[in-house]
């Protein structure tokens, strides 16, 4: 039995880590491919969207190899790069690159693609449509605060209030993305879709995936995963995991990490759906993004 969860164990993380070392190649590519693009009009758009997306892809790679969980401070490997603490800080720069890749796009289709006699939306919507992409972007900066003291102290409910600032700010972009979906698909003439090629592929994207992840936050992560356990831990009289606070605390959350590679030490199912979701899909999005997704003149070739 030991031998058959550790073979699986190891599949999983090599399967992983094998998926995270093409992402990266592929990432490299893009980066260089943008970069040598003399396109000028979106010359600054594409610069930022290749930088967000190369950050995001390397701290992507370098936590699938060092698989962490913070409450527990569980580490696949017994070594100071397998951190909670040290990983924690590279997951804000990480997910605030995530963030601002889907905030700077879903403003540049807006900016691009303005409601049109093809597609007309209320004065609120068009009020609306340009704020939301940075209310999204905010919900994630100010998540990164309390996942990160959440790691240090360990209280739970700070990871709840984490988790439930990502289900707002992808349930805020939710409309938006269905918004732009309907509009970038209004249009009729061959060449006006042939331009919105890339726009189109990233509507559907952002479509699915918010619709997906909203359902999943809301009907499982949140209610089943999170604040039952949180709420738990707030009324043990000696709480577990025990509470830390101070100086000592922010040590042991750096430098102390238990090695397991037990399933059920990383939380079973739950986790393996969200660390592999996580460390594949959210990276093969972001590999789209760096390339910056934009209105396209019949002439241009995509690079």
């Amino acid at each position: 039995m030991v031998t058959t969860e550790w073979t699986w164990a190891w599949t999983w993380w090599g399967a992983l880590v094998a998926i995270n070392l093409v992402n990266l190649i592929i990432g490299g590519v893009l980066f260089v491919r943008s970069k040598r693009s003399t396109e000028i009009e979106h010359a600054q758009y594409r610069k930022r969207m290749r930088i967000a997306g190369t950050v995001f892809v390397l701290i992507a790679s370098y936590r699938s190899v060092f698989v962490s969980s913070y409450l527990g401070q569980l580490a696949w490997f017994d070594s100071i790069a397998n951190s909670s603490l040290l990983i924690r800080g590279f997951a804000v720069f990480s997910e605030l690159s995530f963030a601002a890749l889907i905030m700077l796009v879903l403003l540049q289709l807006s900016k691009e693609v303005p409601a049109s006699e093809n597609h007309r939306t209320s004065k609120f919507t068009e009020f609306l449509e340009p704020k939301i992409p940075y209310f999204f972007f905010t919900c994630l900066f100010i998540a990164q605060f309390f996942a990160t003291s959440g790691t240090i102290t360990k209280i739970e409910v700070l990871f709840a209030v984490e988790e439930t600032l990502w289900g707002l700010a992808f349930l805020s972009i939710l409309p938006l993305s269905i918004i732009q979906l309907r509009r970038v698909n209004s249009f009729k003439d061959e060449k006006t879709l042939r331009e919105l090629r890339l726009f189109r592929i990233l509507a559907w994207m952002m479509s699915v995936f918010c619709l997906g992840y909203c359902s999943y936050s809301l009907f499982y992560h949140l209610p089943i995963e999170y604040w039952p356990q949180a709420i738990a831990q707030l009324k043990m009289e000696v709480p577990v995991p025990e509470i830390r606070t101070g100086v000592q605390a922010v040590k042991d959350a750096f430098f102390i990490v238990n090695e397991t590679k037990v399933l059920a030490d990383w939380g079973g199912i739950g986790f393996l759906i969200w660390h592999s979701g996580y460390f594949s899909l959210c990276v093969w999005m972001s590999l789209f993004l760096m390339n910056g997704p934009r209105r396209l003149k019949i002439s241009q070739k995509i690079k």
